[in-house]
């Protein structure tokens, strides 16, 4: 007769999935660094957390600018509301906690309190779309479907971590609200082979090709990336377009994607609906432009 061992239970760290491949170039807590030296030089950036400064790497600022950082506990309606008021008062509030927290549980506020007036609030939700072995308490599968109708909210969903260090300054020089969608921990280091620099509001393209264009968003576009590698090697030659700005988006370089005669296909780490494929889709659709688009969401 055999035994069988108990299954050994998922730690918080396991069930918090790593998207990077094995030997991969990776750059610990880039979020959490890059507001810590964006804080040095700026004594108005105060950091907040709804219990998960570890889990949203704000746990960088808050050992570094203890009388800075604000614990509001699991009430995350709380963490916006007191973001709103510091932003009042000439504070620039970073206020991060999970994704599905900020969006599903806390719209309201995050909508009345800071996004309709146009307050500079920078919420920051890390474990976007399906970067958690959670399950859909945890998974911002639909975090951009929304937020996109939110009044003057500009959203971010970077690729790695050399687009969230460039982020962060960008986001804080931003007069109104912010929503980013946070890769944390270990996050891939890539574009730095693409000679690419963070723009708020502007499309990059990272790869020219004749047959394909694909447009991504957030760490979909590392996938891309790897995808147009692999059909170079089936003498498909593939474009890569990188829309780390959802809204407002680059309808600008859409258009110059999708006036070719190249299969449009978009990849985001998101439900299908509402997201960066209807954005393209729509932004095609208005222009009279006979694209088809393929979504992979």
């Amino acid at each position: 007769m055999t035994s069988t061992a108990p299954k050994k239970r998922l730690t918080t760290s396991a069930m918090i999935a790593s998207f990077a491949d094995p030997g991969q170039r990776t750059t610990s807590a880039p979020f959490g660094h890059a507001l810590n030296r964006l804080a040095e030089q700026r004594p108005e950036i105060v950091g907040l957390s709804a219990d998960l400064a570890k889990y949203t790497d704000m746990h960088v600022f808050r050992d570094a600018h203890p009388d800075r950082f604000f614990q509001m506990g699991m009430a995350e309606q709380s963490l916006l509301g007191t973001a709103a008021g510091m932003a009042e008062v000439g504070l620039v509030p970073f206020a991060s906690t999970y994704s599905v927290f900020a969006t599903r549980r806390a719209y309201d506020f995050l909508c009345l309190d800071i996004a309709e007036p146009n307050l500079n609030v920078n919420v920051v939700g890390a474990l976007p779309g399906l970067t958690t072995g959670y399950g859909p308490s945890h998974q911002a599968t639909e975090d951009l479907a929304i937020l996109r109708g939110c009044p003057n909210l500009t959203i971010v969903d970077p690729c790695d971590s050399v687009d969230i260090e460039q982020a962060v300054p960008a986001l804080a020089d931003a007069p109104g609200p912010t929503y980013l969608r946070l890769l944390r921990g270990a996050v891939p280091t890539v574009l730095d082979e693409y000679d690419y620099r963070f723009e708020l509001g502007k499309a990059a393209e990272l790869r020219t090709g004749r047959d394909v264009v694909l447009v991504s968003t957030g760490l979909m576009t590392m996938r891309a990336l790897q995808a147009a590698a692999r059909l170079e090697a089936d003498h498909v030659d593939v474009a890569v377009l990188h829309v780390p700005t959802i809204k407002p988006l680059d309808t600008e370089a859409v258009l110059r994607a999708a006036r070719t005669d190249r299969l449009v296909v978009t990849l985001e780490n998101h439900t299908v609906i509402g997201g960066l494929a209807e954005a393209v889709a729509s932004t095609v659709a208005y222009a009279g432009v006979g694209t088809r688009v393929v979504p992979i969401a």
